[in-house]
């Protein structure tokens, strides 16, 4: 059974502007989109169009001028389906009416089972501004952010060594109260030996001891780190897209 699912709905609820119950429907939903204190923040402003599910409809929330065409969009159709590629192509085509583009899908996992680890490898944990000497390191682009951000500040790291150099870093920022997003990265020369698994696990395991929520992400086609989450006790909990203005990068880890 997948762990933190009603926490989930709790979260989405407040940045979906809806109701926990709304996951549960058959039908899918529109609503206008709002800033509410607890969500998970990557941007200051409110979203023009997101959409999310966790499997079943689909929940969008999106600027009022996007409504007439997105009830079109959601009307009589299965919501998961969404988001394949011939749903997407017209939704595109009006969000570029407006100035904005797709984000890429973010493909979302929570735990769903407890892993000790198989491996063992020396590692070295960072806390809080401990962490903030890695910043500016090209090799942790998925570890860590790229600098100090008070909104979803870094609070975790856990570095695998051989002799004394990092051979993989994982990572966990607060993207919202206590729910911990993870990123991993290893060195190439030390990849296929189980390094991110492990590192991912400990980390993980240690957020959850510490009260906290665990959760990954990671690009539908990055099978290599789907490979990282399962491994890892964690399982597929919801997928969401977004709309970036068109030349802004802004986006998730």
């Amino acid at each position: 059974m997948m762990k933190y699912l009603p926490q989930l709905k709790e979260l989405l609820a407040l940045e979906y502007n809806c109701s926990k119950a709304d996951f549960d429907s058959e039908e899918s939903l529109l609503t206008v989109s709002a800033l509410k204190e607890g969500r998970r923040v990557y941007s200051s402003e409110k979203y023009f169009f997101h959409m999310v599910t966790l499997g079943k409809n689909a929940v969008v929330t999106a600027d009022e001028a996007l409504h007439p065409f997105l009830s079109d969009f959601i009307k009589n159709r299965t919501g998961h389906w969404l988001f394949e590629i011939p749903n997407l192509l017209p939704l595109e085509k009006e969000l570029n009416r407006f100035g904005y583009t797709l984000s890429q899908t973010h493909h979302m996992f929570l735990p769903c089972r407890d892993v000790t680890p198989e491996k063992d490898f020396s590692v070295k944990w960072f806390h809080g501004e401990e962490i903030w000497q890695f910043y500016g390191d090209e090799r942790f682009p998925n570890a860590i952010c790229s600098e100090f951000l008070p909104h979803r500040p870094d609070r975790t790291v856990v570095c695998a060594y051989d002799g004394d150099e990092i051979i993989g870093m994982a990572g966990c920022s607060e993207d919202a109260p206590n729910w911990m997003q993870i990123g991993i990265d290893v060195m190439p020369k030390y990849r296929s030996k189980g390094i991110g698994t492990y590192l991912v696990t400990v980390l993980k395991n240690r957020i959850e001891e510490n009260g906290n929520i665990p959760f990954y992400g990671t690009s539908v086609s990055n099978y290599r780190s789907w490979n990282i989450a399962l491994n890892c006790g964690f399982r597929p909990a919801w997928v969401e897209i977004g709309a970036n203005k068109i030349k802004d990068d802004n986006c998730h880890k």
